[in-house]
């Protein structure tokens, strides 16, 4: 997690000693007798301090806040240093990282070249093809300093929440809305386009942990803190940014404090009845995902099991079991009736429900929890673990993973695009974008004017072919959804 206090660079937190002058200016007297006149105005009555000690009292006050004054504005320098060197650092070891890795295959290219010329003496030939090896690895290495075209720049903010957001989902094609679910015990339905909460979600008494978006309807899935997972009806009105459900009446909630703050000028539509509530669970729901076709649920819970359920008779089907600790996260193929479910026991399984009995692979390929398992259009899996570390697999063969992604912070819920950019938010405010193979391709910029200022909890990609202005999503404990815009240009593997 990202700490709010900064340490100086022994490690130790920085402290001063503070000399207190026993006796003080006829000056300094005055200042501080006018200072505080009102203050001993409203207490000469009720205080039983004597007005020379209580004058006393506050010049210490009035000393310690300069202290402090000073100690926040180093603090404020040094993170200011730190980001700085943070951001040489990853660009130095970026490229660094590229320049050993095209050269030790220029080495090893380059002495399998020379044995082999050794060994076929007197061949004109093979030196020919030599060289060319050599041209084509020096061209390698040339170019691999021209990093591939990434463009990311901040849209937007949606401000609204009152606590930290734990999920954030894009609407199916056609619908340019987004979701999120967050510890203030709501979940929201944006605008895209326009910033604007369209429709609020009140039904959970937990914080929700997770929101999903139907595949074909206009139905909402979110798993929550009191041990439930609700479906609730989400159509709006863009004209009048109302929500409408056919089993529940809609209230305009009312303007409160933190609403002025952020600058909402009227109330926001909300709901309060789900449409369908799915229990069973005895431990919090941390995650809930559609099935293909969206008849069944998938949710995963900290009771270490996982529930498939049926829609529309609201009846368990099976329960999952086999984690041996708590779950905290779960996600289902697009296309095939796969789920994988992730683990504080650092491993994630694979869920086969293709086949009357089902069928489940175990997975030991980090070292920590994971954070979460999502799948690729390419059958793949792609798992983000807390021991800072992301790995590709293959679905047709998962022993061994096809690319592993190391980091300086632990990675939480990931999200892979249709073009296969992986985005992994970190407990340390950065959003970093690689492709499949493991090849850094970008970092979302971070700054003191733009940015997540805490922990980035989860991503999402969104619609490239509706023209939007945003395609891409962050969300934090700092209460924001970002909306980016982000294009790149990558070379088909």
């Amino acid at each position: 997690m990202p700490q709010d206090v900064v340490q100086n660079h022994a490690g130790k937190p920085k402290s001063k000693r503070i000399n207190i002058p026993r006796v003080q200016s006829s000056a300094e007297s005055e200042i501080h007798n006018l200072q505080s006149h009102s203050f001993r105005t409203d207490m000469d009555g009720d205080s039983m301090i004597p007005p020379l000690f209580r004058a006393r009292l506050h010049e210490l006050f009035l000393q310690i806040e300069k202290e402090f004054e000073t100690l926040y504005t180093e603090n404020v320098n040094l993170q200011e240093k730190i980001e700085n060197l943070n951001e040489k650092l990853e660009r130095e070891s970026f490229i660094g990282d590229k320049q050993s890795y095209d050269l030790t295959d220029f080495d090893n290219s380059s002495s399998k070249s020379l044995s082999k010329q050794k060994s076929v003496t007197g061949s004109g030939s093979q030196k020919i093809k030599t060289a060319h090896k050599l041209k084509a690895q020096t061209s390698k290495i040339v170019s691999s300093f021209k990093g591939p075209t990434v463009s990311c720049s901040l849209v937007r903010e949606y401000s609204g929440h009152k606590d930290g957001i734990w999920d954030v989902a894009v609407a199916r094609a056609g619908q340019p809305i987004i979701g999120t679910a967050a510890a203030d015990h709501t979940a929201c339905v944006w605008s895209i386009e326009t910033g604007r909460c369209l429709l609020q979600y009140q039904g959970h008494s937990g914080s929700v942990n997770s929101i999903r978006f139907h595949p074909s309807r206009d139905l909402v899935l979110t798993g929550s803190g009191d041990q439930t997972a609700h479906v609730w009806q989400a159509v709006v009105t863009w004209d009048q940014a109302k929500g409408h459900s056919s089993e529940e009446d809609i209230d305009l909630c009312e303007k409160d404090e933190y609403e002025e703050e952020v600058g909402t000028s009227e109330g926001m539509p909300s709901l309060r009845t789900p449409v369908c509530e799915f229990t069973g669970h005895t431990g919090v729901v941390m995650a809930a995902d559609w099935l293909p076709g969206g008849d069944q649920v998938i949710t995963a819970s900290w009771d270490r099991t996982a529930s498939l359920y049926d829609v529309e008779t609201r009846e368990l089907l099976q329960s999952l079991s086999g984690h041996d600790q708590e779950l905290t996260h779960t996600s289902s193929h697009p296309t095939q009736r796969l789920v994988v479910t992730s683990s504080r026991d650092s491993t994630f399984r694979l869920w086969d429900f293709r086949e009357p009995i089902h069928s489940v692979s175990v997975f030991q390929g980090h070292t920590e929890t994971v954070t979460c398992a999502v799948f690729t259009r390419e059958d793949k899996v792609v798992s983000g673990s807390d021991d800072r570390s992301v790995k590709v697999w293959d679905l047709r063969n998962m022993r061994s993973s096809l690319a592993t992604i190391r980091s300086d912070s632990a990675a939480n819920r990931l999200a892979v695009s249709n073009t296969g950019v992986v985005a992994i938010p970190h407990d340390n405010r950065q959003v970093r974008l690689f492709d499949l193979g493991g090849q850094r391709l970008a970092r979302l910029p971070r700054t003191s004017r733009q940015g997540h200022r805490r922990m980035v909890s989860c991503v999402a990609w969104g619609d490239d072919s509706a023209n939007l202005s945003c395609n891409f999503f962050s969300c934090g404990f700092d209460r924001l959804i970002l909306g980016w815009s982000i294009s790149t240009c990558l070379k088909d593997s």
